[in-house]
């Protein structure tokens, strides 16, 4: 990339009734550039009416998109075309990671744009190059609608934020009120890399619609009540920037015969529900399939077409309580017990010494001060690395869906109900499946608590909300 040449094309990321139509004409009179339309609108290629660009055809496009894209490039100047949304994903998918194509994103208000499509539709009128032609109509506003074309915009310009973000990419922005400013026009083209300039801002096309939006519509009444509806600033949103997981295929297990597929999630019940599915099969535990790999998972999917894939959640706090015996108070996690030392001033006795320095307040203050240690592990707040035990339950879930999807997410404490329709939805009869709590020093009926609970809450909020949980009263895990 030469500072004289830093593009070889350019596309402009807009979407319908954005003036996309109005940027284009403007760019086409840059001497040296050229923007081609819509190149992957689904119903033509590049303009209405039009059917092929540089010898391609829709037939040919649709069958090699990114053949188009390369004669395009291959053109005389700087070549590029408008992309909104809904074109073809490989094409957007394609130049979003290119750096040498200049991206030019394009925005406008939602709610004027989102009135100005449907008023187009009513009149059939998507361009204005003289207002004695102008087609006037009102519109009824659905706020449901309208929150769904709201929702569609930001997914993709979310896309566009973090691809160039990943990529290390810039993009020249410009709203739909700039399209009148001769000097961002110009810094258009100087982003661009190219000579040219605008010396004025002639040209056929109109805005269309230019009314305040009351009066375009047949409700404006319906407009309050739906914007208030709107989280405009995302504020609803929490930040999470807990680490994405893989689906962890590694760790599926499949019955001998049963068509089952377990998907377990670190920290939970992975004894009782493989005891389980050897007593679905009635065999015992060491005859069942070893853990797949992403090829036997392919092949078993191929060959049991009517099958159940779960996994099974375990309530935060006991699973929290579990992986903190298991991993700090009995294992070797050192680096958590010396955050717990360090930043919370718990102190807990090595493992040789357990039965003469741990009692029920030390192993509330611990375990508090664990829960306290995820939350700031979860937020990206320590220096250590997230373990798979303690993570949200919510991150596997979502990891699960690049290689299968859970039929069934089965909560621990109704395992026995839920797992026996699993059964009979496949024509088995059900074994029993053991729900006792593993021995514990304490029980967490012993040190749970309000500030415990709150405490386990704020660590685990993703999975409180995403999952549904409520406060821990007893049953599964509590020892």
């Amino acid at each position: 990339m030469t500072q004289t040449q830093p593009f070889d094309m350019f596309v402009v990321l807009a979407e319908m009734r954005t003036g996309s139509n109005l940027l284009e004409e403007q760019i086409n009179r840059l001497d040296g550039v050229h923007c081609a339309g819509e190149l992957f609108n689904p119903r033509f290629v590049g303009h209405p009416k039009q059917a092929a660009f540089l010898g391609v055809d829709l037939a040919a496009r649709d069958r090699d998109p990114l053949a188009l894209v390369a004669a395009l490039r291959a053109q005389p100047g700087l070549t590029g075309f408008r992309l909104f949304h809904d074109h073809d994903p490989r094409v957007v998918a394609h130049l979003l990671a290119d750096p040498r194509c200049a991206k030019i994103v394009l925005t406008r208000n939602p709610l004027d744009s989102y009135i100005s499509r449907k008023i187009a539709a009513e009149t059939n009128q998507w361009k204005l190059g003289d207002v004695k032609h102008k087609r006037a109509a009102q519109v009824a506003f659905d706020g449901d609608e309208f929150a769904d074309y709201v929702a569609a915009l930001q997914a993709f310009q979310l896309r566009i934020l973090q691809a160039l973000q990943v990529t290390g990419q810039t993009a020249f922005h410009i709203g739909y009120d700039d399209l009148g400013t001769l000097d961002v026009l110009n810094g258009v083209a100087s982003w661009l890399g190219v000579p040219a300039r605008l010396s004025d801002l002639a040209g056929r096309l109109k805005p269309q619609n230019p009314e305040p939006p009351e009066r375009k519509l047949t409700n404006p009444e319906a407009l309050a009540p739906a914007l208030a509806r709107l989280d405009r600033f995302d504020l609803a949103r929490t930040p999470n920037f807990e680490p994405r997981r893989g689906p962890r295929v590694g760790t599926w297990r499949v019955g001998l015969r049963a068509p089952v597929l377990f998907m377990p999630i670190p920290g939970g019940p992975q004894d009782a529900v493989l005891d389980w599915m050897a007593a679905l099969d009635g065999v015992n535990r060491a005859a069942m399939p070893d853990p797949l790999s992403v090829r036997d998972l392919r092949k078993w999917q191929e060959r049991h077409p009517r099958r159940c894939c779960f996994t099974v959640l375990r309530h935060p706090l006991a699973r929290a309580h579990q992986v903190y015996l298991r991993e700090v108070v009995m294992g070797g996690r050192t680096g958590v017990r010396g955050y717990l030392a360090r930043v919370h001033g718990v102190e807990l006795p090595p493992r040789a010494a357990l039965e003469q320095g741990y009692d029920a307040d030390l192993h509330r203050a611990g375990f508090l001060a664990f829960l306290r240690f995820v939350q700031a592990n979860l937020s990206g707040q320590t220096a250590l690395p997230v373990q798979p035990s303690w993570a949200s339950q919510t991150m596997f879930i979502e990891g699960f869906r690049a290689q299968g999807v859970p039929d069934r997410v089965v909560r621990e404490e109704r395992a026995p109900l839920q797992l026996a329709q699993v059964a009979q939805d496949l024509g088995l009869s059900a074994p029993a499946f053991d729900l006792r709590p593993p021995r514990a020093l304490f029980p967490l009926e012993a040190v749970c608590d309000t500030e415990v609970q709150e405490a386990c809450r704020a660590a685990y909020a993703l999975d409180y909300r995403m999952l549904g949980f409520d406060d821990w009263r007893g049953g599964a895990a509590g020892g």
